[in-house]
């Protein structure tokens, strides 16, 4: 037996030191609840879980994404549902108007200025239809959703008539002036440089006999549709031409309606027996040809029931078309919502079973590890007493 050195307190003490870790080891586990708690507790573990969490948000944010996705969609239903509206209402005004055999002049022009609200109704809706900010109905709108936590994991959505956006001009409509009567041919002459290169304005050539006698009145009360000059209308079926006789007169009253709608300081009306000319101001010294241009009226041809009906349903058509896509997209995106969340689900589970620790099992290393730590301590105890028992033999 050796004085100086124990070598069974040695061996006890290093049994204490281990039990005693693994208390130390097992209660930072059962009060942190994880079984991972540095990544020496176990370095492959570690590596899996992060990548399992890091997978969980990226998911997580894509549901989010998703939902703002279904968010869009919705906003530009529930606007287009509004266009469906007005346009059905543009249908039945049509309708209405056709019915010449009970509505004079008057009746039929308060429901072309209805029409005309309603169509401006349709381009105030297609270009304040926004989400965040984006405009949604204008024609612009192809966007990508980020539906997934990967690269290239999107969807592209596109908010989109054949025409472009749901205005008038996108659903085709942009050229109706409701008009009982056939619309009135016309030729328009675009800006053109005389001899000494000066740009010109252009002029609006209407067809018909507007100066011979006999066929002037019916010529001029066939006059239907709108100008449009220095950014002011003039509905040419707004004339009132009671009273009026002759080849002059009806120029006479149709120069003063004109006049009185677009505000010129000109005349600009010239009838002959083929045509009825409507010349724009003549450009000053120094104008471009974009000055002329600017002087240039513009003609939109008024259509009879017949054809704005054909309009009106072709443009009924593409915004239930539009709907129709959003709808589907809509429901695509909610099953993308309802994968996504069990995707969550799965991948959180999966990395809460590599991390977390398990309280019964710990429990049970925390009471054995307790156990051998008391034992421990007794026999540490025990061996340090032994060499005491040499002083018997030097006594």
């Amino acid at each position: 037996m050796s004085v100086a050195t124990s070598v069974a307190s040695l061996g006890v003490r290093r049994a204490l030191s281990r039990a005693d870790a693994e208390v130390t080891s097992s209660l930072e586990r059962l009060s942190s609840g994880l079984r991972i708690v540095r990544a020496a507790d176990d370095a492959a573990g570690l590596a899996i879980a992060e990548g399992l969490r890091a997978q969980v948000g990226g998911t997580t944010r894509a549901l989010r994404n998703t939902w703002d996705g279904v968010n869009v969609l919705r906003t530009a239903d529930g606007a287009l549902d509004g266009t469906a509206a007005v346009l059905r209402r543009m249908r039945d005004l049509t309708v209405q108007a056709g019915n010449t055999g009970s509505l004079d002049d008057r009746a039929i022009g308060a429901v072309r200025t209805e029409f005309e609200q309603l169509g401006q109704e349709l381009d105030r809706i297609a270009g304040s239809t926004a989400f965040n900010g984006i405009p949604l109905l204008d024609g612009t709108y192809d966007r990508f959703f980020q539906v997934g936590a990967d690269a290239g994991d999107t969807v592209r959505a596109v908010i989109r008539t054949p025409g472009g956006g749901v205005d008038r001009a996108g659903l085709g409509l942009s050229t109706i002036a409701l008009g009982a009567r056939p619309g009135v041919p016309h030729t328009l002459t675009r800006a053109v440089s005389d001899a000494e290169g000066t740009p010109s304005a252009g002029r609006l050539s209407l067809a018909g006999d507007y100066a011979s006698a006999g066929t002037v009145a019916a010529s001029y009360r066939a006059l239907i549709g709108t100008i449009t000059y220095g950014g002011r209308s003039f509905d040419l079926e707004s004339v009132d031409y009671s009273g009026a006789v002759t080849a002059q007169d009806h120029v006479d009253r149709v120069n003063a309606a004109a006049v009185a709608a677009l505000g010129t300081t000109f005349t600009p009306f010239i009838a002959t027996p083929g045509e009825l000319v409507f010349g724009g101001e003549t450009p000053g010294a120094g104008s471009t040809a974009a000055d002329a241009e600017a002087l240039t009226p513009t003609y939109t041809a008024a259509v009879g029931t017949d054809g704005a009906l054909g309009d009106i349903d072709v443009a009924i058509d593409r915004v239930s078309s539009l709907r129709a896509y959003l709808g589907a997209m809509d429901n695509r995106f909610t099953h993308t919502i309802s994968r996504l969340g069990v995707s969550v689900e799965n991948t959180a589970a999966a990395e809460l079973r590599i991390r977390d620790a398990d309280v019964a099992a710990e429990t049970a290393r925390l009471a054995r590890s307790q156990v051998l730590a008391q034992v421990g301590t007794a026999m540490l105890a025990q061996a340090n007493q032994r060499p005491r028992s040499l002083l018997s033999l030097l006594g």
